[in-house]
């Protein structure tokens, strides 16, 4: 269990290379996928652009979605649009750097789906036959335009009676996978150029406006895990104070009426002082949940964090949060996770 916990944390302090990891994993399940998908374009002329173009594009925009919804920056960086300005001000330059490191990282999946369908040419093949100009290829000159449009739709369907074992077919067919493969290639050396230019020339630029996105990117998304940390554990000791506030009332309560019986009885026994629910508690020092002891400054404290958060001022920012919901105030004992996470 302590080694699942180790490598759940770990994930969590290094979610760049995590996402990095599941963009290469979304890449070869892409790979697997078309390779194990049985092509059979349907070889009718009002169907084969449909279908030739939705497969070709329909795949992509899927793995697309899969990537912005595996990526958790995503969220944070709409969360991060969506807030309020408050007292935080809002930079759009690190929304921007979001923005392009969860495109750049969502794109790779469906650009290698449709890298593969246009080096394989049977999705191209399959939209485009009906669109091949006939008078490229002297096959057709004794061919009506209807016989003409019926046999290009049946291009893609080698097996069909009409173009089994027909030079045309083969030739229209290679003519359209040569040009699928040369844009195939075309979009794969274009994308190489391009990572190889950003790779050299980055360095050649300032780096100071880059460092600070990219700080300020990791800032708002732990900042975000912290948060939530913090909060499951307030609410996790929230409920364990509002218990033992329930047992040590109803101890009361049951001491009070043990005694009323022994002053019936003429008997009456020493009452033991009732206990208080720090008592129970057994001292555990967590004095911070005394300052939120309510449903009402719960979500005030919430509705607070989401309208306006604190200004990166520490500092500063004490005088302009009201007493009670400051978040430099003392709100937990030393050593607790709670103290680390606040002032650190």
């Amino acid at each position: 269990m302590d080694r699942f916990r180790m490598l759940f944390q770990h994930l969590q302090s290094s979610s760049e290379s995590v996402m990095n990891g599941i963009c290469l994993l979304l890449a070869a399940v892409t790979v697997k996928m078309y390779s194990s998908f049985d092509f059979n374009c349907p070889c009718l002329a009002r169907y084969n652009a449909l279908y030739g173009l939705g497969l070709l594009l329909t795949p992509p925009l899927a793995l697309f979605l899969c990537g912005l919804l595996v990526n958790r920056q995503s969220v944070v960086m709409v969360e991060e649009w969506r807030r309020p300005a408050g007292r935080r001000k809002k930079d759009l330059g690190i929304i921007r750097y979001m923005c392009s490191s969860v495109l750049q990282r969502a794109l790779a999946a469906p650009l290698v789906w449709i890298l593969l369908a246009l080096l394989d040419g049977k999705c191209f093949v399959c939209a485009f036959s009906s669109s091949v100009d006939p008078e490229k290829f002297l096959d057709f000159a004794n061919m009506t335009p209807s016989q003409v449009q019926l046999f290009l739709a049946k291009v893609p369907c080698k097996e069909d009676d009409l173009v089994r074992d027909s030079p045309a077919r083969k030739a229209v067919s290679r003519y359209l996978r040569c040009l699928s493969q040369a844009i195939g290639w075309s979009i794969t050396l274009l994308l190489i150029v391009v990572a190889f230019l950003a790779r050299c020339l980055r360095p050649c630029f300032d780096q100071t406006v880059f460092l600070q996105r990219r700080y300020w990117s990791n800032y708002v998304d732990l900042e975000q895990k912290l948060f939530d940390e913090t909060c499951c554990e307030h609410a996790r000791d929230f409920a364990h104070r509002c218990i033992l506030h329930f047992f040590a009332s109803m101890q009361n309560e049951l001491q009070a009426l043990g005694l009323r019986r022994n002053l019936i009885g003429g008997n009456p026994k020493p009452q033991e002082p009732p206990k208080t629910p720090e008592d129970l508690d057994g001292g555990s020092g967590k004095d911070y949940l005394r300052a939120i002891c309510s449903q009402e400054q719960v979500d005030h404290l919430l509705c607070t964090w989401y309208s306006s958060k604190p200004p990166l001022d520490l500092p500063a920012s004490p005088s302009l949060w009201r007493p009670g919901l400051n978040h430099r105030a003392p709100v937990a004992a030393p050593g607790t996770k709670l103290y680390h996470h606040t002032d650190v």
